[in-house]
């Protein structure tokens, strides 16, 4: 069994777990949401600046430098396909939640662990390439897509300003000066990004509990944006990734966060603007369930 499927089926267990508190009414919707913004605001800050603390050497650079040049060719992809193959039919607040969620991925909740248990911590340390982008492209390009309209100067600052892109700065100037946290304080954060993997599943299935999924099981028009999110927009950064001489992992975990089912950004960003938030959550929950099956053939046909 390949190391992406093995953890992709440890991360659907504790999806389940997720799913089973949920409707035990242990993990309420309120719960569910402070344990989101405890994954987002704290435990995948943690996890990136722990990424970043290797002794310096060019061999990681080179490899981060790469994975931001992947990481712009799979935004490319995946902004310009999405307009092509999403088209009308309905609603314009449906087909904007449709194109954000073929655009993007979830990266911060389901990536970084799934790296992290694949890869391993040089892994989210190219993760963070990715995630950089996501951050700048979410809070402009995909809050402009969503309200509709074009996104003002506090929404810009916004991207700049999420706890993610701070771990990233201070996480990068460490890891180019060379310079270590204290053993104690590493040990400390380390235990935090422990957390990363269960809380983040286990609110991935809080989410799921509360959407109605034989509804959307039901929808064709569902399984048509699964596939542009989950096979069609992989397999063309997979083909563009094979054409260019770079590392295989660094190439690799490009490629496992792109083909990650979409984000639960959307459907905060649906609830927040009106936007058929119903909607956004089946999409999240069905690109989560199939993901069980696309990523472990994503990465197959890479070769892993």
């Amino acid at each position: 069994m390949s190391a992406v499927l093995t953890q992709v089926i440890i991360m659907m267990f504790l999806i389940l777990v997720g799913i089973l508190c949920s409707k035990l009414n242990i993990i309420t919707e309120s719960v569910s949401r402070g344990l989101s913004n405890l994954v987002l605001n704290i435990v995948n800050p943690v996890v990136i600046l722990v990424s970043y603390q290797k002794p310096f050497n060019t061999h990681l650079l080179a490899g981060l430098s790469w994975a931001l040049v992947l990481s712009l060719i799979s935004y490319a992809v995946a902004l310009f396909l999405p307009v092509a193959l999403v088209r009308g039919g309905h609603d314009q607040a449906a087909l904007a939640v449709e194109r954000f969620s073929c655009t993007y991925s979830n990266c911060a909740f389901m990536g970084i662990p799934l790296v992290q248990g694949v890869v391993g911590e040089e892994g989210v340390l190219y993760v963070t390439a990715f995630l950089t982008l996501f951050n700048l492209l979410v809070w402009t390009h995909g809050l402009m897509q969503i309200k509709g309209e074009a996104c003002n100067l506090k929404d810009t600052l916004q991207s700049l300003c999420s706890p993610a892109i701070f771990a990233t700065v201070i996480g990068l100037a460490l890891f180019l000066l060379n310079i270590s946290l204290p053993k104690i304080l590493l040990t400390t954060l380390s235990d935090i990004s422990d957390l990363n993997t269960p809380l983040a599943m286990f609110t991935a299935g809080a989410v799921i509990a509360r959407t109605q999924l034989g509804s959307a099981l039901k929808k064709g028009r569902v399984y048509y944006i699964t596939a542009i999110k989950l096979l069609i927009i992989p397999m063309v950064c997979l083909v563009l990734f094979k054409l260019i001489p770079v590392s295989s992992m660094v190439a690799e975990v490009v490629l496992l966060v792109t083909a990650c089912p979409t984000a639960a950004t959307g459907t905060l960003f649906a609830v927040e603007y009106d936007k058929d938030e119903g909607y956004a959550s089946e999409l999240f929950a069905v690109t989560t369930i199939f993901s069980v099956v696309t990523l472990p053939l994503v990465m197959l046909l890479w070769g892993v």
